[in-house]
């Protein structure tokens, strides 16, 4: 840019700020001189850090966290489980999944794809040649995959209840044909105390017998209660 189109820039800037200046109030025309003249500064960026800067009194959000204190079949439950983080925790007998359990969960459902419930019109129209078993079929088999609703086998059988609170991700990137053997896989990933217990995430994935590609891939957060 040349020197002289540069300080024409300047003298625009300053005027259109003069211009500006004489419709504020003092009060506002003050501030506004004294953060010009704190942004023409060197010591601008020190000034705006020190602004926000929190009293030295001013507690911290960590300081106002209560310590969780774990019951002893909870600290007991914790120590073990961190010990097993990145390992597989739990893996489930095989189940079937057959053409009855589909028609039942799309009638619950009231998905009744010709590609689930119609094994006549699957076998010429779908590339599986045969039905397949709805995604979230497979996904509302978890806590029978898992054992997590088996009194006689509990995953964690300390705790007085578990809750569901929900998933972080689900896939399901092979599909499950009728009459297919399903179990589940799973891998603890995260385990942190909360006020009641335990909080536990885990991966699931859904083998299909005699296939490569899993089922589903499901990340599972529960809270087990001491």
């Amino acid at each position: 840019m040349k020197v002289v189109k540069l300080f024409k820039q300047s003298a625009d800037s300053i005027k259109h700020q003069s211009e500006l200046m004489q419709w504020m109030s003092p009060a506002i025309r003050e501030y506004w001189s004294e953060f010009v003249d704190k942004t023409h500064n060197r010591n601008f960026l020190a000034w705006v850090r020190d602004y926000h800067k929190p009293a030295v009194n001013e507690p911290h959000v960590s300081d106002l966290t209560p310590e969780i204190v774990l019951k002893p079949e909870a600290q007991r439950l914790y120590l073990e489980l961190q010990s097993k983080v990145g390992t597989v925790i739990h893996e489930g007998d095989w189940l079937t999944v057959g053409q009855e359990r589909i028609d039942q969960f799309g009638a619950v459902t009231e998905d009744n794809q010709w590609i689930h419930t119609d094994p006549e019109r699957a076998t010429t129209e779908s590339p599986f040649k045969t039905t397949i078993a709805h995604g979230f079929l497979t996904l509302s088999l978890l806590p029978a995959l898992t054992d997590s609703v088996d009194p006689d086998k509990p995953m964690f059988p300390t705790a007085k209840m578990m809750v569901n609170i929900g998933l972080n991700q689900v896939r399901f990137p092979y599909p499950v044909k009728a009459g297919s053997n399903l179990r589940a896989k799973s891998t603890l990933v995260k385990v942190t105390p909360i006020k009641k217990g335990l909080e536990i995430e885990r991966e699931i994935r859904v083998e299909i017998e005699g296939i490569r590609r899993p089922a589903c891939v499901a990340t599972s957060v529960i809270h087990l209660h001491f």
